[in-house]
């Protein structure tokens, strides 16, 4: 992977769009020749974007989901710890291995803040990535100190959603 540099970029804060964001850089990177590495946490990794981007790229997109059924958010029981961990020394093989353009943690950042993962190792790691791999991070709460040492950081600021009149998230908008 020659003639590329990668950044760090963190799409953070409470409002809609962190993981869309992501999957739009993805597919504009795919059109361009790009492979991408997707790793997704705490989702059951049956979206409408991520079908399509494995329908359509199967050579360049890889996808890797780190979800199990029954999970409720911010409750972890010691299998989905145990799968998340193993995804992250997983994610950082694919790292080390440079053999993707761009590396998505989707939905990663829950994974510092509900210390299943040690911030200060997952910084170290990432202020040490390759200078040719981007590296996407999504989700809540961002801590400081990954923000620190990101090339880019978003906040989606919520002004209002419709989610808070109950509406659950629909099929082709929200998955």
């Amino acid at each position: 992977m020659k003639n590329f540099s990668g950044y760090l970029q963190i799409y953070t804060g409470e409002g809609k769009g962190k993981t869309t964001s992501s999957v739009g850089l993805c597919l504009r990177a795919l059109f361009r020749g790009l492979k991408i590495a997707f790793f997704q946490f705490f989702k059951p990794g049956d979206s409408g974007e991520i079908k399509a981007l494995q329908k359509c790229f199967p050579q360049n997109f890889y996808y890797k989901n780190y979800f199990e059924k029954g999970f409720v958010k911010g409750e972890i029981n010691s299998s989905l710890k145990k799968l998340i961990i193993e995804g992250w020394e997983e994610v950082k093989e694919v790292i080390k291995s440079q053999k993707f353009h761009i590396v998505v943690l989707d939905e990663f950042t829950y994974t510092l803040k509900w210390k299943i993962l040690e911030l200060n190792k997952v910084v170290e790691f990432l202020k040490n990535k390759p200078n040719n791999v981007e590296i996407i991070i999504t989700g809540r709460d961002a801590p400081d100190e990954l923000i620190k040492i990101a090339d880019l950081v978003t906040e989606m600021k919520k002004i209002k959603h419709y989610f808070d009149k109950g509406i659950k998230a629909r099929e082709g908008i929200e998955k």
